[in-house]
């Protein structure tokens, strides 16, 4: 009986950090049998990690999943090889349209295992310049000295 429910293993933590995402969406995997043993030791990375379409499929490049430190060199995987997508055909049209329309990004945001199956969560996003990254900075400071305000006035009614 596999594991029912979903268990992250890496997170793209850069992600939301330097892209604005729109959209996002659940693909499944293509791996060899080390780079699934690996990736149920979260040894993956996706800093660097993009996706691409070609000829009809999606791709998920630079995505570094270590070697299984148990398998044979025979039947070892090379660890950034590109990681073929599952998607039904309407999915990948509608995105490969976002893309090539409004200049969008697809990138991994996190992979995971959903009943005993590898996954991997991909985000439509456009890269944040200096100015964006900066307004939001700005808004989360002045968010956080606000509800400092409220927390002090609070605490002042009620010690009176």
């Amino acid at each position: 009986m596999a594991n029912s429910g979903k268990r992250i293993v890496v997170t793209n933590r850069q992600a939301k950090r330097e892209f604005e995402i729109f959209e996002t969406i659940e693909a499944g995997m293509v791996l060899q049998g080390s780079e699934v043993k690996s990736l149920r030791n979260s040894q993956a990375q996706l800093a660097e990690a993009f996706c691409r379409i070609h000829d009809g499929e999606i791709w998920l490049n630079s995505c570094h999943i270590s070697k299984y430190d148990h398998s044979s060199p025979s039947f070892s995987h090379e660890p950034d090889r590109p990681k073929k997508l599952l998607l039904h055909k309407k999915e990948i049209y509608k995105l490969q349209a976002q893309v090539d329309q409004k200049g969008l990004t697809l990138i991994p945001l996190s992979m995971y295992f959903k009943n005993g199956k590898a996954k991997v969560e991909l985000a439509l996003a456009r890269r944040k310049n200096l100015v964006d990254k900066r307004r939001q900075l700005a808004q989360r400071e002045a968010d956080r000295e606000a509800q400092r305000a409220v927390s002090r006035k609070i605490k002042q009614g009620f010690t009176d």
